[in-house]
């Protein structure tokens, strides 16, 4: 990413929410807001990198934001005056400072289901991206992509309801806030200004509303969660744990600002909600001069309290610390493992962070390293892998024979398996290593192990999907002379062969579904090109001729027309080689792909056959009747019927 792209990158996350709350004003319409507004993300990205950033971004993004909402009033044939009207009043009308306000509640309205209603919040006000919401959400990417699609267009087919949902509106808040205090991705530990964003919406909200006990109680609990900030890193960025702060680093100030909105939210009275009780926990440790003046026992009944009222896995992970500090690490440790096979926090990395702190304190030392490498495995976050990756070094190693990497890592290098099995093995046997820990012995390994590790990642897979996984294990637990590997683990009944062309039908459907403009290219190019999906995955953007929209394949062109040609452009954003599908994530060490599949501008893989057939199917599965969504050769097929018809 060059300087340009990174403050592209910054500027929006500080200005996105203003910049659509004015539009919405402006329009009355939230997705429509969201596209113009992207418009002028897209003119940034295409000018700034030449020009250079302008003194003030923000007003120069909602300038070029009015001007493409003005154009589209203009195509909606409004009469000339109106017109001008519109013009004028608007490219003199400032930024208001209660759109931000407006905006969250027109996201937070009944009428979305409460998660619609965060994914689409924190998008429009936090600036976020899909990957990161879904770190914020523990779902995936492609699921809070649906979600804001679906949002979206459920906002702007009803009407709003009269008063948005208080407790959605909080909830919102606060996902914003803990996006900002323990960031999900990146190189920092923190997100300053988002913490500084939620805090002002809270401010703003309990000025709207003084009677609400709640409200208080959240602005309480964020007030004295901020106050920590200075004292939550060290001087290399690296996280320090809560009991390991310098209490002297943190910010006064912000601590009374929480006592008084405390004092407030008890002066309303009633019985304390989950942002009250959550407040009282942060006051305990404010309190507490040293930590070991910490009064765990009180804060270990908070917590039972508060389970009551909000029993979410990470509350009662949460609430799992507690009590291992008031009665002692193996009453914590029972009630985490009992957490371990929730699907919710599969990829949680506090899960085994927490756990490896446990068994760390009473002497399983091995096992407590391995859940700090798993838990640095997870992390998308650079300071607290680093950080968990010392915790495990720290740790000297007591084992004997092969471990799990090592042993996966050999049986992937087996020479008697062709690509597409070594590729389809690896899925499996490397999901099974980052959930159970690269270290952990091999002679350790279990069934019971094997079945926790399908019932968290493939619960919900197909038939076929869970069959070829299954089929995988079979084969490792033979190779490495453990029979019986897949003893707990069923096969499932695999429904036939769906194979038939799209009708015209469902392909507007196909072509309706909102999601990454990578996913859009792909389809677009299979349809118009009826180019084998491996050779259309194997293209590099060097290959692409973008005038005669066609690319070189070998002997062979693919060519394509013009939806595919508009998409093009969207998707490389200036990149001029490397491969023009590219994964979602960089490839890690143990799973480099060979040097003509990495983008040598990102440093991403090429996008591979069996995840670009899961992401279709997933986003198709909503319009398939069977309920298994559709296949890109089935895309494929389509559109060379198509042709054959117009032929």
């Amino acid at each position: 990413m060059t300087d340009a792209h990174r403050a592209i990158d910054a500027v929006w996350k500080l200005e996105a929410a203003k910049i659509i709350g004015g539009l919405t004003r402006m329009v009355h319409d939230v997705g429509l807001a969201e596209e113009l507004a992207q418009d002028a993300l897209v003119a940034a990205l295409e000018q700034w990198p030449r020009s250079g950033v302008p003194d003030n971004p923000g007003a120069w993004l909602m300038a070029i934001a009015k001007r493409r909402a003005v154009d589209h009033i203009r195509r909606a044939r409004l009469a000339e005056s109106k017109q001008a009207g519109l013009v004028r009043d608007h490219d003199e009308e400032q930024p208001r400072d209660d759109d931000v306000l407006r905006l969250m509640f027109i996201t937070c309205d009944p009428v979305l289901p409460a998660r619609d209603r965060a994914a689409l919040t924190l998008r429009l006000l936090g600036g976020l991206s899909a990957a990161e919401i879904a770190r914020a959400l523990l779902t995936t990417e492609l699921n809070v992509t649906q979600r804001i699609a679906v949002a979206k267009r459920t906002l702007a087919a009803r009407e709003r309801s009269p008063s948005a949902d208080i407790t959605a509106v909080l909830e919102v808040v606060y996902l914003i806030f803990n996006e900002g205090y323990s960031a999900t991705s990146g190189d920092d530990l923190m997100r300053p200004g988002l913490c500084l964003e939620a805090l002002r919406l809270g401010r703003m909200l309990a000025t709207l509303a003084p009677r609400e006990a709640e409200v208080h109680g959240l602005v309480a609990l964020m007030e004295i969660q901020a106050s920590r900030q200075a004292a939550r890193t060290g001087p290399q960025g690296e996280p320090v744990q809560l009991h390991e702060q310098d209490r002297g680093r943190w910010d006064p100030v912000l601590i009374r600002r929480g006592f008084t909105a405390m004092l407030r939210a008890r002066d309303i009275g009633g019985t304390p909600g989950p942002y009250v009780l959550q407040a009282a926990i942060a006051i305990c440790h404010a309190q507490a001069r040293t930590a070991d003046d910490t009064d765990w026992v009180q804060i270990a009944n908070l917590y039972t309290a508060l389970v009551r009222l909000l029993p979410t896995p990470v509350v009662r992970l949460n609430r799992a610390v507690a009590v291992g500090k008031a009665q002692g690490p193996q009453a914590g440790l029972d009630l985490v493992d009992r957490l371990a096979g929730n699907p919710a926090l599969r990829d949680y990395h506090l899960l085994p962070s927490v756990r490896g702190d446990l068994l760390e304190q009473v002497g399983r030392y091995d096992e407590a390293r391995l859940e700090y490498e798993r838990a640095a495995a997870l992390t998308m976050n650079a300071a607290e892998r680093a950080f968990l990756v010392r915790r495990a070094a720290s740790i000297v190693p007591v084992t004997s024979g092969p471990t799990l990497g090592e042993a996966a890592r050999e049986f992937l290098a087996r020479s008697d398996l062709d690509t597409a099995t070594i590729r389809s093995y690896s899925q499996t046997v490397r999901r099974l290593c980052r959930a159970l820990g690269e270290r952990l012995p091999l002679a350790s390994l279990t069934a019971d192990h094997v079945a926790r590790v399908f019932a968290t990642a493939w619960q919900g897979a197909a038939a076929k999907t869970w069959n070829r996984h299954r089929a995988a294990i079979r084969s490792f637990g033979a190779w490495a002379s453990m029979p019986g590997l897949d003893g707990g683990v069923e096969r499932r009944t695999e429904p036939p062969a769906q194979q038939a062309e799209l009708d015209p039908v469902r392909l507007e459907l196909v072509w309706g579904l909102e999601v990454a403009v990578r996913e859009r290219t792909l389809w677009r190019l299979l349809h118009e090109s009826g180019a084998a999906v491996t050779t259309v995955l194997s293209l590099n953007v060097e290959d692409i001729d973008f005038a005669d929209r066609r690319a070189r394949t070998g002997r062979d062109w693919v060519s394509w027309r013009s939806e595919t040609a508009r998409l093009l452009a969207l998707l490389t954003d200036g990149r001029a080689r490397g491969p023009l599908f590219l994964a979602d994530r960089r490839p890690v060490p143990a799973r480099m792909p060979a040097p003509q599949d990495i983008c040598p501008e990102t440093g991403r893989g090429r996008l591979s056959y069996p995840r670009a057939e899961y992401l279709f199917k997933q986003a198709t599965r909503p319009l398939d009747p069977a309920g298994n969504g559709y296949t890109l050769k089935q895309l494929r097929q389509s559109g060379r019927a198509t042709r054959a018809r117009t032929a």
